[in-house]
Order: C-alpha cells, then sequence, then structure tokens
C-alpha cells in the first residue's frame, strides 16, 4: 500500500484570517527565551559532527473518520523527509521513517501501531491527525520518552496536558478557529445558530469556541446536539438541530458529515452550511451538483501564495515517486513543517535522544528569540553546523513555540462551496 494514500485533484487556498495572542505570547517567550539557553559550560560546535540517523514513526490516519486527511500528512512528511535525505552528505543526518496507522477512537488502530512503532526505537512519533485520538495514546509515548508532534491537534486540552516537556503542535489551538467560524456565521446576518457536533475533546471543544464568539457577536445558540464516534445514524441529532429552527448550522465533525448531509439537504439552505477543519473536503461528485453551493468552512492554513508554491513542489514529487496527486492539502505543510523541525533540533542538539531533541525545538522554531531566519532544511541547517542557532520559518507559518509547544501564531482560511460540490477561495 501506498503510504501516500489516494488520488485526488487539487483545490486552492482562500481568504486568511490571523491571529497573534500578544499578552500571552510575550510571557510565554520570556520563558522560552529562559529555556533555550545552552546549559552553562556547553560548547557550540560548528561544521559536521558525527554522522546521525534519525527514526521517526508516524500515526496519521490511514483508516477511520479522519481517513481523508492521511494522504495529504503524509505526504508532507514524505516530501520533507526527502530534503533531509537529499542534504545528508552536508549535514551527516539521515532520517529514516516508519509509517502507521492511527484509525480512530472506533477501529483503535493506535492499539496496535504504536507499540510498533515504539518497538523501531523512533525518537518521535508524528501524529494523530485527531485531537480525541491523540489523546488516547499521548501517556504511551511521552511516558516512554518519546516525542509526540502532531500536524493536526487542535484541541486546547494539550496546552495544559501534563506531557513532560515532549509533545508539540504546529496546529494552532481551536481557540482562533472557533473564533473566526462564530464570527464569520454572525458577519454572514445570522441570529441564531444550531450545531452538530462530535462528542470528543476536538469537537466539544471547537463547539464551545464557536459558540462564544457567534453569542459575543449578538447570536444566540438555540440548539447543540452531539454524536459519538462510531455512529452511523444521526436522524435525532439533524431532527432536533431542525427543529429549532435556526438560522445556520455549523457541522463540528469528521467525515461523518458524508452522511448527515443527505439528511440537511432539501430541508436546510445549503448557503447556511458552516464546515470545518475536520469535514472540510472536496465532495465532487459525491452528491447531485449544487448541493453544497454556498456553504462555508474554516481551514487553519497560510495564504494561498505560500501554499500554492507548495503544494506544486509536492505534486511533482509524488509525480515522480509514481504516486497520484492529492485531492486534498489539509495538513500537509503542518506535517511537512513538523518533520523539518525534528531534524534540525536533532542537528541542533547533535543527537537523536529524544528529551534533547525536544529542547532544542522551541530554539529552531524561533521560540527562545535569538535565532536567525530561515526558510528551508538546507539553509536552517548550515546555520547550525556554522556553530549559530536557527530560527526556521515553515510553510505552514512562523509556528514559534511557547513553552508548552503551542505555536504562537496561526492563520485561518476561509472558503466557499461552488455548484461542483467542491470549495476554494471565499471572495467574500
Amino acid at each position: 500500500m501506498s503510504v501516500f494514500g489516494t488520488s485526488r485533484p487539487a483545490r486552492s487556498r482562500g481568504k486568511v484570517w490571523t491571529g497573534v495572542a500578544v499578552a500571552a505570547t510575550s510571557a510565554l517567550l520570556l520563558s522560552a527565551c529562559a529555556s533555550g539557553e545552552p546549559d552553562a559550560g556547553q560548547e557550540e560546535s560548528s561544521g559536521p559532527r558525527e554522522d546521525l540517523t534519525l527514526t521517526v514513526g508516524t500515526a496519521l490516519p490511514q483508516t477511520g473518520n479522519l481517513a481523508f486527511l492521511g494522504p495529504p500528512e503524509e505526504a508532507g512528511v514524505a516530501y520533507a523527509t526527502s530534503q533531509i535525505n537529499e542534504a545528508t552528505g552536508d549535514t551527516g543526518l539521515t532520517l529514516d521513517v516508519v509509517y502507521g496507522d492511527s484509525g480512530d477512537t472506533d477501529n483503535k488502530a493506535y492499539e496496535t501501531e504504536i507499540p510498533r512503532l515504539l518497538g523501531e526505537g523512533v525518537s518521535a512519533i508524528i501524529g494523530a491527525a485527531s485531537s480525541g485520538t491523540s489523546l488516547q495514546f499521548i501517556d504511551q509515548v511521552t511516558g516512554a520518552g518519546v516525542i509526540q508532534f502532531s500536524p493536526a491537534n487542535t484541541s486546547d486540552a494539550f496546552t495544559t496536558y501534563d506531557d513532560n516537556g515532549l509533545y508539540f503542535r504546529t496546529a494552532p489551538s481551536d481557540v482562533l478557529q472557533g473564533e473566526v467560524l462564530g464570527n464569520l456565521i454572525a458577519e454572514d446576518g445570522n441570529q441564531t445558530l444550531g450545531i452538530i457536533v462530535l462528542n470528543d475533546s476536538y469537537g466539544t471543544g471547537l463547539a464551545k469556541y464557536v459558540s462564544e464568539a457567534f453569542t459575543a457577536a449578538g447570536g444566540e445558540v438555540v440548539a447543540e446536539a452531539t454524536y459519538n464516534t462510531g455512529d452511523t445514524t444521526f436522524d435525532a441529532q439533524i431532527n432536533a438541530v431542525l427543529a429549532a429552527a435556526p438560522d445556520a448550522i455549523a457541522l463540528i465533525t469528521f467525515d461523518e458529515v458524508s452522511t448527515i448531509l443527505p439528511g440537511l439537504f432539501g430541508q436546510f439552505p445549503a448557503d447556511k452550511l458552516y464546515f470545518v477543519d475536520g469535514n472540510l473536503k472536496n465532495f465532487a461528485d459525491a452528491f447531485p451538483t449544487g448541493s453544497l453551493t454556498g456553504a462555508k468552512g474554516t481551514l487553519p492554513g497560510l495564504s494561498i501564495d505560500s501554499i500554492s508554491a507548495f503544494t506544486g513542489e509536492l505534486d511533482a514529487f509524488l509525480e515522480a515517486e509514481g504516486t497520484p496527486a492529492l485531492e486534498d492539502y489539509s495538513y500537509a505543510a503542518e506535517s511537512y513543517d513538523a518533520t523539518i523541525l525534528l531534524a534540525l533540533a536533532a542537528l541542533a542538539a547533535n543527537s537523536t535522544d529524544s528529551a534533547a531533541i525536544a529542547e532544542k525545538l522551541i530554539e529552531v522554531s524561533g521560540g527562545s528569540g535569538d535565532g536567525e531566519k530561515c526558510e528551508t532544511y538546507a539553509d536552517c541547517a548550515k546555520i547550525i553546523l556554522d556553530g549559530g542557532v536557527a530560527d526556521y520559518d515553515g510553510i505552514s507559518g512562523p509556528i514559534t513555540f511557547d513553552e508548552v509547544g503551542d505555536p504562537t501564531e496561526a492563520s485561518i482560511g476561509i472558503y466557499q462551496y461552488g455548484e461542483d460540490n467542491n470549495y476554494s477561495a471565499y471572495e467574500g
């Protein structure tokens, strides 16, 4: 089976909202400065050092209710790995990747995959995509002294989680996406809102922030119906929300949305439906033409210019590997950046020890505030090997980890569905 998943056509990026938690960031960066300095007596070496072979595992969704995110995420990891290994002669670092399936909390693929990955002696595991799934094995991974690095976890639960300083993510907390989506729904003139929500840390957390933003903008949440992972029928949730006669409905789900939508067609206007990163994808011929025209959704990510250059390179890489192009690029950039950051941190630490790498991740992301800006693995590696401090600005954004491994800056894109049931940039 190809680690890159199935073939899908490309899509464009859209209007971007950017948020920076200024006050909180300032305090956290001061803490990061203190933790990012070399230990007393520690010398920074320059030039190539001993050869390093860094082994990283992935626990990304090849199956389950986020399986559509698996191909772009694995492709991002694979593309970054190819660039890292192209530079091995100059850096002395080789990256080996062991691909694995996170599954979801219903099929529980992680129960066998995480022990397998840990048995391979990995220094880090990239994944899962789902916050709820990551929470099922974070203790197992960080308890084993291994880094867990998610490209897509957005639950606020991870900000305060006791992870021994071994958990990082390139995706922003749901606080920002919830604020953007809640305000978007209100700005579209909707006064009442119904929500259908996946009952896990991702769904309920994001629903909370959407509700808070919508209410603060003067709206009222009139219905919120939840369901559990593994549920296959949603009539009760649909009926409960429709009975409240909301102006708009937010669908905070994973791929269950494909089963939920037919129950809304003909009963609720498509242009009053709102999607989130867990279900925003191209539906093409899955539904009758025009079924989703005007529906909107949000997705963490950078501007169309930045991401289009990357996705073009990614498509060329996949073609050269004999793998079909992707339909969707959700979290491909975040996965790419996670892989690059792990390699740079290993170089900076001159070690493949997980704890040593974790100590350098804030530094190479720019969290210590004293590094030299760089945008490619090769350029950043050269800075490190010349005895300097690299500050990697990635494809997904500046990243800049705070002291708990959260990015301190993020962008949220807004998209809209057309007659073909595919989404593209929202230009409103």
